[in-house]
């Protein structure tokens, strides 16, 4: 009874540690932690780091809130943050790495969303275009698969010079990663520049590895090492663009069926010989007792 109930104390302390897990990037330097995301701010470039967060598809189906394009200052952020005062007239959006979308399941997220912290300069036609594109895409990847965790942010490549008092830095680039977390977990990352584009969002589909040589950050690291080696060393839009089937080569998926069949067959021996042990001893024993 006592190994009974260790065992049972053993799994909920697993599944209460599995549910408490945060995928925050390596490093994570300068955190401020809202309600409802967590970003490194970066002093030097007026902006976030990275933006971190889950989605789930309660948080999408409860949206509805009313938009406050109120943009605040983030008190939290011990430097201080951009101001809203430093895009005016720049030529440039404030573009939301946490998007207020996602964040309009109830006034909280949404106030939270509009935090300068969460803000950087994007180009009017890629904020509204093809970043905005791939928003709605990941709202209804969560509807679908029950939760994701994000992380996106500026890339600091082939940046575009600054603007407002603050020099708030012009990103070259964004990115974004998803990860989908079940017994088939999948991963995707992209990568597009600064600027208007009109081509399909699986031509801006990078590896995790290609991702984190960009930023310098380490990505989903708390996942196991054996996981996070297959997921991240590969494009795989299978499960998150239509039309695109799992790149695993066919030979590959033959031979772990093979191996799953061996597998099974190896059980099923041994099964089958310890019984036959078992009974021999059986029989051995009963034997030895009538000779009694």
């Amino acid at each position: 009874m006592k190994f009974t109930i260790a065992i049972l104390l053993l799994v909920s302390n697993t599944l209460v540690f599995s549910k408490s897990v945060d995928y925050l990037p390596v490093p994570s330097n300068d955190l401020v932690k809202h309600t409802y995301y967590t970003l490194s701010y970066n002093e030097k470039y007026e902006q976030a780091n990275w933006v971190y967060y889950s989605l789930t598809d309660s948080m999408v189906v409860k949206g509805g809130s009313e938009r406050s394009n109120k943009f605040k200052v983030d008190k939290m952020v011990s430097t201080g943050s951009a101001k809203s005062a430093d895009y005016t007239k720049s030529g440039y959006d404030r573009g939301h790495l946490c998007p207020a979308a996602d964040m309009d399941f109830n006034p909280i997220a949404m106030e939270e969303s509009f935090l300068m912290s969460n803000i950087c300069p994007q180009a009017p036609d890629f904020n509204r275009g093809i970043w905005k594109e791939l928003e709605t895409d990941v709202r209804n990847w969560a509807k679908k698969e029950h939760k994701l965790y994000v992380v996106t942010g500026p890339v600091f490549n082939d940046n575009k010079g600054t603007i407002g008092q603050e020099e708030v830095l012009v990103p070259g680039y964004f990115f974004k990663i998803l990860y989908e977390e079940t017994d088939q977990p999948k991963i995707i990352a992209f990568v597009f520049p600064n600027r208007k584009s009109d081509r399909p969002l699986a031509d801006f589909a990078v590896s995790i590895d290609e991702a984190e040589k960009l930023t310098g950050f380490d990505f989903f690291s708390q996942l196991p090492d054996e996981l996070e080696n297959k997921l991240e060393s590969r494009v795989n839009l299978s499960g998150w663009i239509e039309g695109y089937v799992s790149s695993e080569p066919i030979a590959a998926k033959q031979s772990q069926v093979q191996e799953k069949s061996a597998e099974s067959d190896f059980q099923f021996y041994l099964i089958l010989i310890s019984v036959i042990i078992l009974v021999v001893v059986f029989v051995f024993v009963k034997g030895r007792k009538r000779r009694r």
